[in-house]
């Protein structure tokens, strides 16, 4: 992510730039990343998505190559249910408390249409993600996609998550 300052009398306008990389298909990805991104598709197939029929997988490798795993999980309680990327974060944490995450795949898909372009993290996961990235304090690659179609790649979850909230402030 690059930021940008100009100076125009007393305002200051800042930019801000996120640079994605897409890939036309899985098989352009790294070996690593297919097999991550393919673990991600298996982990979509167990959602519990009986409302919204959308399901996405997550999947995590760690820098000891270990992955984990996550799948949407909803309750009629609609507050109460759980996102993909969460579930496999958390679980990640409560397994794997001093391993540090290389990085995420995601994919998602709906029964009502074909996922054909990529389906980014809701922000209520950008900003878990993001905790355990500034936890580390390295970055964390996010991979990411529909049910088919291209990915995308993120070097870091600060670049979907700009000016992002952290510890810093509390």
């Amino acid at each position: 992510m690059a930021i940008r300052t100009t100076n125009i009398s007393s305002l200051k306008k800042i930019k801000i730039e996120t640079y994605l990389e897409v890939f036309e298909t899985i098989s352009e990805l790294p070996k690593d990343i297919q097999e991550l991104m393919n673990k991600a598709q298996q982990a979509r197939e167990n959602a519990y998505a009986p409302y919204s029929h959308f399901r996405v997988g997550a999947a995590i490798r760690l820098t000891s190559n270990q992955i984990t795993i996550g799948s949407n999980q909803e309750n009629a309680a609609y507050p109460s249910g759980l996102c993909a990327e969460r579930v496999a974060i958390f679980h990640t944490g409560a397994l794997y408390p001093n391993q540090e995450i290389k990085a995420i795949a995601i994919s998602a898909s709906s029964s009502s249409q074909v996922l054909d372009e990529p389906i980014g993290p809701c922000g209520a996961c950008r900003q878990s993600m993001a905790e355990y990235e500034q936890k580390q304090k390295s970055p964390i690659a996010i991979y990411f996609m529909g049910e088919t179609g291209k990915i995308v790649k993120v070097a870091s979850v600060l670049d979907l998550l700009p000016l992002g909230f952290d510890a810093k402030y509390l």
